[in-house]
């Protein structure tokens, strides 16, 4: 398969596009848990252009009940983009703060237990830190919010590669 590239920019401007407001294309999850990773599929889909239909654990969105849990679920992101085979869809890697660049995604764990929030990193100052790296997100919704506002116990962050065609 041949890795393309990840088209940040066009990632960072749909996240600002639609970061206070919902796309009628995509069913708002904010009642069923919160819209988070739902926002940050569609940020990198729109970076990307390629879904992966793969059934369970694909990432693909058609309609509400149409979907793969990694659409919608921020560990089934994770663990769709940094999957080890090749296939159809984005891919990152994890990676310490310094290495994110716009267009990437934090997920943030609030207390013990699961990360249950993912926004998309839309600007990162000269100097990598907490104050420097601004978010777009839905469920509490937000853009060019400092990820140092956020009570954080803990973050990971995935940069994207690009995707697989």
């Amino acid at each position: 398969m041949t890795l393309c590239p990840y088209d940040r920019q066009a990632a960072v401007d749909y996240a600002h596009r639609w970061a206070y407001h919902r796309n009628p294309n995509f069913y708002n999850f904010d009642e069923l848990g919160g819209d988070c990773t739902n926002f940050a599929s569609q940020c990198l889909y729109a970076g990307t252009g390629v879904m992966n239909y793969t059934p369970t654990f694909g990432w693909y969105y058609s309609s509400q009940y149409s979907r793969a849990p990694a659409w919608t679920g921020v560990p089934y992101f994770y663990n769709f983009l940094t999957r080890k085979k090749e296939s159809p869809g984005p891919v990152a890697e994890e990676v310490p703060l310094e290495q994110v660049c716009p267009g990437d995604f934090v997920q943030i764990r609030f207390v013990p237990g699961p990360f249950v929030h993912n926004p998309v990193i839309v600007s990162v100052g000269s100097t990598p830190a907490p104050d420097n790296i601004l978010v777009a997100a839905h469920s509490e919704n937000a853009d060019y919010r400092p990820l140092s506002t956020y009570p954080v116990r803990e973050s990971r962050f995935l940069h994207i590669l690009g995707a697989y065609r």
